[in-house]
């Protein structure tokens, strides 16, 4: 291979290293939501690599130019102890996503000790032609002693990579792959340059690097922002329990009053059927996960037999759902339910509000159908349709990747389609 055909593939690999570094910079810089010691490491790491690569071009430019021997010493200096650096940093990283305290580490203090070691023999080379040195005509010599100084390097490396297997169990699953790809392919790398000059390499192992690093901010703030977003719907969808409808609750209670007297079972089948619907709308409050559709459906089902108790001939329900075997989310059909029943009851109307609930499974997944003939209901200001229903629509997409139709014709009726694949 060629001069010109290497310096093409060094300055191809240093592109491609600038062009991973400079976004994980200004990611690391702007990213809302990541923690102190993160947002410190991630910036570090990258202003570190970044004057690694300044370097790296440095020493394309001058190498071989008699005249910059002096420069060509300095870069090659700074080429070696930058990166370097970077493992003390991962050191402190690790140690701190573990939760332990870096000041009583000797994971840590190992780790110093090699980075001593490495900037003493560094300093050493810069006055011994036994470790490296430049030639009259500004080319880099490996001396005798060079595998001296790649040494605790690699040691380093070895060390980060024993912590990180040491602690498998406290990291995540996701930052122990990015450790390894950031540790062995440094480590490779390095194994070759105490041997034979591995430059390119070196600079490929570190963009492997980065980009594991780039991974690691990307992914935890994209899981941090699903994460934040379903606790911002459950903690809607429990206000919104806890806000339910006090004329409700109080006809009710009222109704059950009088039945006791009037009809005894009819009282007891009453109260038995609000305390599911209670106890149902609790337990929603502190649900996290997904439920089984029969659940929501035994929900829905006390909620609508309590309505029917005070209604009676103005509200009739039709169920055709054969189709249970899926998960949604809690706190799903039943306010929807609910919805038709606060906007399309007219105790006063000629016609009673009908409400068909139907389930199918189609093509493309679960589908369930809610569908009355009351006057449908209006937009509020900002141009949802109901809050409630914006939350249900929220937490489907969220939790398991569903949609919410809401189509409330003119002529009168309102469909509800929920999509879950």
């Amino acid at each position: 291979m060629t001069t010109g055909t290497l310096m093409y593939f060094y300055c191809l690999a240093g592109g491609a290293l600038l062009m991973s570094v400079l976004p994980g910079l200004v990611i690391s810089a702007k990213m809302p939501g990541m923690d102190r010691a993160s947002k410190r490491f991630f910036i570090a790491s990258f202003s570190i690599l970044l004057c690694s690569i300044i370097a790296y071009f440095l020493d394309l430019l001058v190498y071989s130019d008699p005249n910059l021997a002096t420069v060509e010493r300095i870069v090659g200096f700074f080429e070696t102890i930058l990166p370097a650096a970077l493992l003390p940093l991962l050191t402190d990283y690790i140690l701190h996503l573990c939760k332990e305290d870096w000041h009583d580490s000797a994971f840590f203090r190992m780790m110093l000790i090699l980075w001593a070691a490495t900037v003493l023999l560094l300093c050493i080379a810069q006055f011994t032609e036994s470790i490296y040195y430049i030639t009259p005509d500004n080319r880099f010599v490996r001396g005798p002693w060079y595998p001296i100084l790649i040494v605790p390097m690699i040691a380093m490396i070895v060390v980060d990579l024993a912590g990180v297997i040491h602690r498998r169990h406290k990291l995540t699953k996701k930052h122990f792959a990015a450790f390894l790809v950031y540790l062995l392919p440094s480590l490779a790398a390095m194994i070759i340059q105490a041997f034979m000059t591995a430059f390119l390499l070196i600079v490929i192992a570190v963009t492997l690097s980065v980009l594991s690093m780039l991974w690691i901010i990307l992914t935890d703030q994209i899981e941090r922002f699903l994460h934040q977003q379903r606790e911002i719907s459950n903690q809607r969808a429990g206000i919104a329990v806890l806000q339910m409808r006090p004329h409700f609750i109080y006809n009710t209670m009222t109704s059950i009053y009088y039945l006791c007297e009037q009809n005894p079972q009819k009282a007891k089948q009453v109260t038995l059927d609000f305390t599911t619907y209670l106890r149902k709308n609790f337990n929603a409050i502190v649900s996290d996960n997904t439920i089984s559709f029969s659940e929501e459906l035994e929900h829905t089902r006390a909620y609508l037999d309590v309505e029917k108790a005070l209604f009676e001939d103005h509200l009739f329900v039709e169920y055709d759902t054969a189709h249970t075997l899926f998960q949604l989310p809690a706190l799903t059909l039943q306010p929807i339910v609910e919805n038709a029943v606060k906007h399309g009851m007219d105790p006063d109307a000629d016609k009673p509000l009908r409400i068909l609930i139907r389930t199918a499974k189609t093509d493309s997944g679960n589908e369930i159908i809610v569908e009355d003939n009351g006057p449908g209901f209006g937009r509020t200001e900002d141009g949802e349709p109901h809050t409630a229903l914006k939350n249900i629509r929220e937490r489907l997409m969220l939790m398991c990747n569903g949609t919410l139709e809401i189509d409330s014709r003119e002529t009168g009726g309102t469909r509800v389609a929920i999509r879950i694949p």
